[in-house]
């Protein structure tokens, strides 16, 4: 009887470590997944940053090439023209519709 009892808490103790072992390793599982989909998705937003980083640095170029274009007054005058209308003496603005 007493190895029967001896056999029982052994098989108890194999059960309570199996099942501990179990939950263990779903617990590291399911913390790496977590890890790793945090991961994934800093990958991605990185990307759409560097995008846009790139998009903004087109931007500040074209910018740029604005502000050198303005320092002339001969763009600065015929921008004027353009964009407000203004007109020299004698000169008759006529507007046409873009079409989009």
């Amino acid at each position: 009887m007493a190895k029967k009892k001896k056999v029982k808490k052994k098989a108890r103790r194999m059960v309570t470590f199996g099942v501990a072992s179990f939950l263990l390793i779903i617990l590291i599982s399911i913390t790496l997944f977590s890890v790793f989909t945090e991961i994934l998705d800093k990958y991605k937003e990185k990307n759409e940053l560097e995008n846009q980083l790139i998009a903004l640095e087109e931007k500040e170029k074209e910018l740029e090439n604005d502000v050198k274009k303005l320092e002339d007054p001969e763009y600065l005058a015929r921008y004027a023209r353009e964009k407000y209308f203004y007109s020299k003496d004698g000169e008759l603005i006529i507007r046409i519709p873009e079409d989009e």
